[in-house]
């Protein structure tokens, strides 16, 4: 790894960024992100509730029983915060609808914002405490996921999102919590004793990865919390011998954790997804509906798609062949490429309803995963993890060929959603959850963060009466 080499270590100077920044300091352009990721987030996460594993996670906190005053994102009923936050984020993540930052490949918004929520009933802040959290949240998160170098991160089995996640929360939930530079020096150093997520959930379709951000924010209250009362944390975590980056990796990069701090702000970097499904897949299915459209084709036409994929992706959404080709659960179709592509193919979208029991084992989907081909093109490895582009060709049965080339997949800050279209995202995904009154109202509670005093009104929006 690659030393930072600065006086006073990588760790206290990210701590002392984010003890010290304010909300002036933060360019406008970034607050107007920092709204909008927050209204995807409360989107996907009240969709998310009606998940089974969502269901089940509700159940054991009804169990655990825990008394307090903290929002949970469509709950009946308050509970202590740090909790709220392991259920909130749990269920921003339970649809794989949730953002997603390139260069870290993590999920920031489901971990960082429930525990910014959690720290807002805490402290009972207003709109600006909020968004000045998320924007040091996804700084900490986004930086820690570029400098543990992803492909490597992944390669020893862990989940960025859970890893990461934990020091972002820790900072977003300090930020609020009013900690100093020497205490949120301390609350990264205890985070990083609890950064966890295994990618294992691969192997069986099973939903521990739902699990990881809402673990995250959880982790990074219990965090901030115990630094504000004076409990120590090692002040090289993420630099040290064993700390994060030389424990959790190998090629690993300090330099990435400083580097533009304070001009360059990740909340900006950060996508936000079209399609419920792993991001890997985004590009490849935004190439299919692109050659279906401009073409006139319909899927009776196709005998051959072909996808150029990045080697990172490999493992997450293309091995093992058996099972990407003959998925057995909705954990294993929304990491299944040839069953994105058939989606894509067939519906012309990949949306939570898309994502069934019954579609899964459709045998027009089985047909049409049949005719998908994927291959690994070097070409797109340099543009890695700043791009995650693909290629797309399919080929008819008459004789044509179509090709493309999907640099920036939809949702991407270079090819963003519109606020209209986020909108019918969260309308979408909220159907059912929320009546078309509770939609809008929530939408204008957030878009009114940066000048709201307190929460209260997004607070009582956001739960079932």
């Amino acid at each position: 790894m690659e030393s930072d080499g600065r006086q006073g270590g990588v760790t206290k100077q990210l701590a002392g960024f984010c003890a010290g920044l304010s909300y002036g300091d933060v360019p406008g352009d970034v607050i107007d992100s920092a709204v909008m990721l927050a209204f995807d987030t409360i989107g996907v996460a009240a969709g998310g509730t009606a998940a089974e594993s969502s269901r089940i996670m509700l159940d054991f906190m009804k169990v655990l029983d825990p008394p307090g005053n903290g929002t949970v994102i469509a709950g009946r009923r308050k509970i202590a915060p740090e909790y709220a936050a392991l259920l909130n984020g749990a269920f921003a993540h339970a649809l794989d609808f949730d953002d997603l930052c390139n260069e870290a490949s993590a999920h920031p918004g489901a971990a960082v914002f429930p525990a910014v929520l959690a720290a807002c009933d805490m402290t009972g802040s207003g709109g600006k405490d909020f968004l000045l959290g998320a924007v040091v949240g996804y700084e900490v998160m986004c930086r820690l996921g570029k400098a543990i170098n992803p492909a490597r991160h992944y390669g020893r089995g862990f989940h960025p999102t859970g890893t990461c996640g934990t020091f972002g929360a820790a900072a977003a939930a300090g930020k609020i919590l009013g900690l100093n530079a020497e205490q949120m020096t301390s609350a990264l150093g205890i985070a990083g004793s609890q950064a966890a997520g295994c990618m294992e959930f691969l192997a069986q379709g099973t939903w521990t990865k739902r699990f990881h951000p809402g673990w995250a924010a959880h982790s990074g209250i219990i965090a901030a919390l115990l630094a504000r009362q004076g409990y120590s944390g090692p002040s090289t975590i993420i630099e040290g011998k064993s700390g994060f980056l030389n424990s959790y990796s190998h090629g690993a990069n300090a330099l990435h954790v400083l580097e533009n701090i304070g001009e360059v702000f990740y909340v900006s970097k950060t996508s936000i997804k079209p399609y419920s499904a792993c991001r890997y897949k985004h590009g490849p299915m935004d190439g299919i509906r692109q050659i279906m459209k401009d073409n006139g084709l319909r899927p009776a036409d196709i005998s051959e798609i072909i996808i150029g994929l990045l080697e990172v992706a490999y493992p997450i959404i293309a091995e093992p062949a058996d099972l990407k080709y003959n998925p057995r659960s909705i954990v294993d179709a929304q990491f299944s490429l040839p069953f994105g592509a058939a989606v894509a193919l067939l519906y012309g979208n990949a949306l939570p309803d898309h994502y069934t029991e019954e579609i899964i084992k459709s045998e027009e989907i089985a047909e049409v995963m049949k005719k998908v081909r994927i291959k690994k093109d070097p070409e797109l490895e340099r543009l890695y993890p700043k791009q995650w582009p693909s290629t797309v060709e399919i080929r008819t049965k008459s004789g044509g060929s179509y090709r493309t080339f999907v640099p920036y997949p939809k949702g991407d800050p270079e090819n963003p959603l519109s606020w209209g279209e986020l909108t019918e995202k969260f309308n979408s995904v909220t159907r059912g959850v929320y009546s078309s009154e509770r939609q809008s109202r929530i939408a204008e509670e957030v878009r009114k963060l940066s000048t709201s005093a307190n929460l209260d009104k997004l607070k009582s929006s956001l739960m079932q009466d």
